[in-house]
């Protein structure tokens, strides 16, 4: 990337703003910061999101946070990309159509967890990392869907179709559940493993010297800590709630100034 350094500051702030405001046409990829891709055929930026159209009319497109982009680069030409796609494992595949997350995305994450024993927020942040919770997602390697199987792994769990959210899911959460079990339910480890393959994790006795592992390992311990951080503030604020209602004396009933305390309402003698 070159640095423009030769025009002013706010010059240059300004025509990147004017430039990201304008619908962008071309024929690209938009690679992501957790590793995956999607071809468009145009961009536009609405407010914090990059709208990817994945269709020339614009009849199809994907809402991407501007955040997670990591840059973008020329669309390899389609024949090409199929002819060198055995040559190689590191190809861009880029998602064809937009998809849209099941409406019971939720529940399928809380069954999972629940039938591995595993916090379904661990589960969601994986997924998070993951895919982005792109249920057709796949990256450079060929790992498919909201879990990322590897198509080896998804068979030997079981999972006949990485694109089916359920399928994938579980076998994901099982996946994942078998390797804090191997790894004496050592978070940072496990996480390594499921990113980088357990062989490495065992080759370097620890988490591999890979950046994109260990940026990986983080943004699920910040994204899984910011949910329970998230959780404590509104138990703590529910029960802060709840005291003070407790506390609340009913204008109808005095209150003895000495102890701070209600005092029953005495009936006048008759």
């Amino acid at each position: 990337m070159k640095v423009l350094d030769s025009l002013p500051r706010r010059v240059l702030i300004a025509a990147l703003l004017a430039l990201a405001a304008l619908p962008c046409v071309a024929s690209e990829v938009a690679v992501l910061k957790n590793g995956f891709s999607i071809r468009y055929e145009r961009r536009e930026v609405v407010g914090s999101i990059t709208r990817l159209y994945t269709t020339a009319d614009g009849s199809s497109f994907v809402d991407v946070p501007t955040d997670n982009i990591e840059h973008y680069e020329a669309a390899p030409d389609l024949p090409a990309l199929r002819e060198s796609k055995a040559k190689s494992d590191a190809l861009v595949i880029p998602v064809a159509k937009p998809q849209t997350l099941p409406a019971n995305l939720n529940d399928v994450i809380n069954q999972a967890s629940g039938r591995y024993h595993l916090d379904p927020d661990l589960v969601n942040s994986v997924i998070k990392a993951e895919s982005g919770f792109n249920v057709r997602a796949v990256s450079r390697k060929g790992a498919q869907g909201l879990m990322q199987l590897m198509p080896d792994t998804a068979s030997q769990l079981g999972v006949p179709n990485a694109f089916d959210p359920q399928a994938n899911v579980d076998g994901g959460t099982r996946y994942l559940r078998e390797l804090l079990e191997r790894y004496n339910f050592d978070l940072v480890k496990a996480l390594a493993a499921y990113n980088a393959g357990p062989q490495r994790v065992e080759k370097f006795g620890g988490v591999p010297p890979y950046y994109e592992t260990r940026a990986y390992i983080a943004r699920i311990v910040r994204d899984f800590n910011r949910k329970k951080d998230a959780q404590e503030k509104a138990t703590a604020a529910a029960k802060k709630s709840v005291a003070t209602k407790s506390r609340t004396v009913p204008k109808n009933h005095p209150v003895d100034p000495k102890v701070g305390t209600k005092v029953a309402a005495v009936k006048p003698a008759e």
